[in-house]
């Protein structure tokens, strides 16, 4: 690992990113729906910025403050001989007590994270059978994964002052820092967590009736807890294998996959508006007309995913949207718009059969004189 101040310098310049990014998606959903039109999402998103910053802060105080020390990495010997009147003993249940606290300022960030994104889906599928069910059980899930690990963190050790205890030796359940039960426990949850969620629009998307490529593209983008995962479980590899460096180490690999946490799961509701301003510098490569001709026209399913643009379409809050579009049939509508509508609720349909209503609103204004 480089120098505390290198990391400090990567600790606060990924914060500032991921704020930024934050505040970005926020943005495009004012200039979408306005501040009333707020959904969960958007307010859980928001929240995120509360622990996400308060963990940076935790892991640059280990290192500044406590010298990357806690109550492990110690042989009996030096338990013993180590002096209550020191600084180390000092830095040491100072380090162990910002340890507790970073490990539940770095679950409330991933799973506020995976509640947003939840909360999300429940926006993008509203209307698609099968996946209310699915979306509420996620929420359950996460609620129960969530206060298991709480409980985990909290009441693993016990008494509560042995996670700061340094002669005798705790044992490895009060050893915040290197705590396995803490390690496997939470990468273990996390992971199935991300797994479930990935289920819910992974299937769907797969199945849509859109080109290849914007079919994959979709893909990846929703795809984005495959690279939380990873930086867990190398999180989770890199603690274990040196104790010494296993306290900082940690901190600093919890700041680093809470950002790609907060990057990946902001991408899927901020792409379709990114994509409508970037448009005119990178032109046809983000253009959305750009598709075989056999996906052109009002082809079932064909409706696009988070283009970014007004649709005509009404939304649950009943604000209509101006915009161009064409019913092909019944029950499925291709729609091209203008403008800054939301169009994130609009789901391609399966060729099977899974169909979205859209009150569909044709409105004329008065001509300009």
């Amino acid at each position: 690992m480089g120098s505390h101040a290198d990391f400090v310098i990567e600790a606060f310049t990924l914060l500032s990113i991921g704020i930024l990014i934050i505040f970005l998606r926020t943005y495009a959903r004012l200039r979408q729906v306005g501040i009333r039109n707020f959904e969960a999402d958007d307010w859980l998103m928001l929240l995120v910025i509360v622990p996400y910053t308060i963990e940076t802060a935790l892991a640059y105080t280990v290192g500044a403050q406590f010298r990357g020390l806690t109550n492990s990495g110690m042989t009996d010997e030096e338990r013993k001989t180590l002096s209550p009147d020191s600084d180390e003993y000092a830095w040491r249940v100072g380090g162990s007590k910002i340890q507790v606290a970073g490990w539940i300022m770095y679950a409330s960030v991933l799973w506020l994270v995976k509640a947003a994104l939840c909360a999300f889906y429940f926006r993008l599928t509203a209307g698609l059978a099968g996946y209310k069910t699915r979306i509420y059980i996620g929420f359950a899930f996460i609620a129960a994964t969530y206060i298991a690990i709480i409980c985990c963190i909290l009441f693993s050790c016990q008494p509560f002052s042995h996670f700061w205890q340094i002669y005798p030796n705790p044992g490895n359940f009060c050893q915040p820092a290197l705590s396995k039960i803490y390690i496997f426990v939470i990468v273990c949850l996390n992971i199935t967590t991300d797994i479930y969620l990935l289920a819910i629009p992974i299937p769907m998307l797969w199945g849509a009736r859109i080109p290849k490529v914007k079919k994959y593209g979709l893909l990846v983008l929703f795809s984005g807890a495959i690279f939380v995962m990873v930086a867990g479980l190398l999180r989770c590899f890199l603690i274990l294998q040196n104790p010494d460096t296993g306290p900082e180490e940690g901190a600093s690999w919890a700041v680093r996959e809470s950002f790609v946490a907060v990057v990946t799961s902001n991408l899927p509701s901020t792409w379709g508006w990114m994509r409508q301003k970037l448009k005119p510098l990178f032109g046809s490569l983000l253009s959305s007309n750009n598709v075989s001709s056999k996906y052109k026209g009002a082809e079932p399913g064909s409706i696009m995913l988070g283009d970014g643009r007004g649709s005509g379409w009404r939304s649950r809050s009943g604000r209509a949207d101006n915009g161009l579009g064409t019913v092909n049939s019944e029950h499925n509508v291709y729609i091209h718009g203008g403008g800054d509508a939301s169009s994130d609720e609009i789901i391609p349909s399966l060729p099977e059969g899974i169909k979205k209503d859209v009150e569909f609103t044709v409105q004329e204004s008065e001509p300009q004189r």
